[in-house]
């Protein structure tokens, strides 16, 4: 029998409604669960008593597993593979951050370590892009909002997590409902995250429409692409003050879209007028990710496009070493100094701000890029893109 995760929270709340049970008490359910992830439903104190029948017939305290943990050498990331109710795999990535190799004001951050855990919203990607592993293995399923609120659950079982990326397998806004319902979890009790520590990112996606019914009679099925601009927008309006993250790669449509498939269905500058208007009506920064790769989008003049491409914009621009990821990519990694030259392009000709992305967990494929799940030999091998320390972007 399929059960329900407790975190799913449409299911929960409707069989609660239904039954004439207030949503209040659901909160207490999810703190339960936290505090005692091996226990039964059945002792969830201080719920109505027909709330238990619904809860053992229904529902799980957890219906994902994991199946292993594996730590890097330097013990700074964690990575998560986990074993979803139906079989399918996804990886979690824990990445532990020192205050004091990160700076506040020219001065050491205060406080003590703290963890950023990077999520998967989807099992694959239909996107396939070709840097990335997870491409590779094709779209599978969607998450829902409770095996996504489950990853949570499981790493703060090895660290306090402070900070969320929806950056492992897939597309989040591919999935929105089950990511925004996600978050929501992750914003209320007894996760208690801030807005501002939470980051989405996302590749152009697309939504397919007949113009008319007229067009449609008259043979000319002209495709609106709507994808991009509406998706934003509509971010912005269902999770105010939750950052986005955009995968660009790339400074002009050629180049995206011979790295970027998804690409071809939404033009550069449609894309650029959706990210104008977010950020005027939303008044946030906007990240940007750009993965390095050596010949193809590194080069001095590709800086500078890019650089003429954000200038009217408030963003941080996001450099990602390209880290191996075997037999599925041809790429190389850009040399260090292509990519401290194409960091002071931005800096110095366009006052741009621009980090270097921190290299984490490559020596347990947990790296940006490597997330994979090889489903036949039921293991990880790596893919997912991480940020260097998502509070360091803020300043």
């Amino acid at each position: 029998m399929v059960f329900s995760s407790v975190f799913d929270v449409g299911t929960l709340r409707k069989e609660f409604e239904n039954a004439g049970i207030s949503s209040q008490f659901i909160p207490i359910i999810w703190k339960h669960v936290r505090q005692k992830p091996n226990s039964e439903l059945d002792e969830v104190p201080s719920l109505p008593a027909p709330a238990y029948p619904i809860l053992r017939s229904k529902f799980k305290v957890m219906t994902s597993s994991l199946i292993s943990a594996t730590d890097s050498m330097d013990g700074l990331t964690t990575k998560l593979l986990i074993r979803l109710q139906k079989g399918n795999l996804v990886e979690a990535v824990i990445m532990r951050y020192d205050p004091r190799l990160g700076k506040y004001d020219g001065k050491p951050r205060p406080g003590g370590q703290r963890s950023t855990l990077c999520v998967s919203s989807q099992v694959g990607c239909k996107m396939a892009c070709k840097f990335c592993a997870t491409g590779t293995m094709g779209f599978k399923n969607n998450l829902s909002s409770g095996e996504i609120v489950e990853q949570l659950v499981l790493a703060s079982r090895f660290s306090d997590i402070r900070n969320v990326v929806f950056m492992g397998m897939g597309e989040p806004l591919n999935n929105f409902t089950a990511v925004v319902e996600a978050i929501q979890i992750m914003m209320g009790s007894p996760f208690q995250l801030s807005p501002k520590r939470i980051t989405v990112s996302t590749v152009d996606h697309l939504v397919l429409r007949w113009q008319s019914v007229e067009t449609l009679l008259s043979g000319l099925y002209e495709i609106i692409k709507v994808g991009i601009i509406h998706s934003i927008n509509k971010f912005h309006d269902t999770l105010p003050n939750v950052n986005l993250a955009v995968s660009l790669h790339a400074p002009d449509q050629d180049i995206r879209c011979q790295i970027m498939p998804s690409a071809r269905a939404f033009p550069l500058g449609r894309l650029m007028e959706a990210l104008r208007a977010y950020q005027e009506k939303s008044q946030q920064k906007i990240f940007i990710e750009y993965i390095m790769l050596d010949g193809v989008n590194d080069l001095e003049r590709h800086a500078h496009q890019l650089g003429k491409l954000l200038q009217t914009l408030e963003v941080v621009v996001n450099l990602i070493p390209f880290n191996p990821i075997g037999t599925f990519s041809s790429f190389r990694a850009s040399t260090q100094q292509n990519v401290k030259l194409f960091q002071k392009v931005l800096r110095g000709s366009y006052n741009i701000r621009t980090t270097i992305r921190q290299q984490m967990g490559e020596d347990i494929s947990g790296a940006c890029g490597q997330l994979v799940v090889n489903l036949s030999e039921q293991r990880s091998t790596g893919n997912e893109r991480l940020l260097a320390d998502i509070e360091d972007l803020h300043i």
